[in-house]
């Protein structure tokens, strides 16, 4: 069965969630909408649906130059049988490293991770807590855990398991079709208010998710 997808995006390459030029994956569609959050605009259910056979069509031309891919969202185990036939479809493509990004706590994912064996080779996983610290790389949160699952996971990705440096509070710039600017990374606390303030300043019309992401029920 060629399963439906709600996508909010994918680009390639992404170097600041991961090690490398990375092929990124984000989902919309989210049930966990953590206070804070910068990708509120993933939350709803939004307007692109395509089916896995397509996306993997689509990302096909990017597979041999990726060092690994990122997938995030929104939250990708909310569709989780979609992106089981994808993480099928894409380990059957690249051997390339495969990283999620989940809010749910790792206890929740672990049966899905079970059904998912040697397709992921490593989680960030836990929501994101908006008054923690902030010291570990690639977590918008220290809740947050990583966890390598496959030998592949711990042979490329072990590395994240440290503390940040000011090298991964970069973030990529993506421009879609409409001239709308996306960014991809795991900015500082604030940053993003601070630079849409900033850019104001300077007479642009800037809008971001990052203040709009007060915790409300889902759609």
């Amino acid at each position: 069965m060629n399963r439906p997808l709600q996508l909010s995006r994918v680009h390639f390459p992404v170097t600041t969630l991961g090690p490398g030029q990375r092929l990124g994956i984000w989902f919309q569609g989210c049930s966990i909408r953590c206070s804070g959050c910068i990708s509120a605009d993933t939350w709803g259910p939004g307007r692109t649906v395509v089916d896995v056979a397509s996306l993997l069509e689509q990302v096909a031309p990017w597979l041999h130059q990726a060092d690994g891919i990122t997938i995030s969202g929104g939250e990708p185990f909310d569709q989780f049988d979609a992106m089981l036939q994808m993480l099928v479809g894409l380990r059957q493509r690249t051997a390339a490293d495969i990283l999620v990004y989940s809010g749910h706590p790792l206890e929740t994912l672990q049966p899905m991770l079970d059904q998912a064996r040697d397709l992921i080779d490593a989680v960030i996983s836990d929501p994101y807590l908006e008054h923690a610290a902030q010291s570990l790389a690639l977590r918008g949160s220290d809740n947050q855990r990583l966890t390598l699952l496959t030998a592949l996971g711990r042979s490329r990705l072990a590395g994240l398991a440290r503390t940040s440096t000011p090298a991964d509070k970069a973030l990529d710039l993506m421009f879609d079709a409409t001239g709308t600017v996306w960014m991809a990374g795991i900015p500082r606390r604030g940053d993003l208010l601070r630079l849409r303030e900033l850019l104001r300043a300077q007479g642009h019309q800037v809008q971001t998710s990052a203040h709009t992401s007060s915790r409300r029920p889902a759609e």
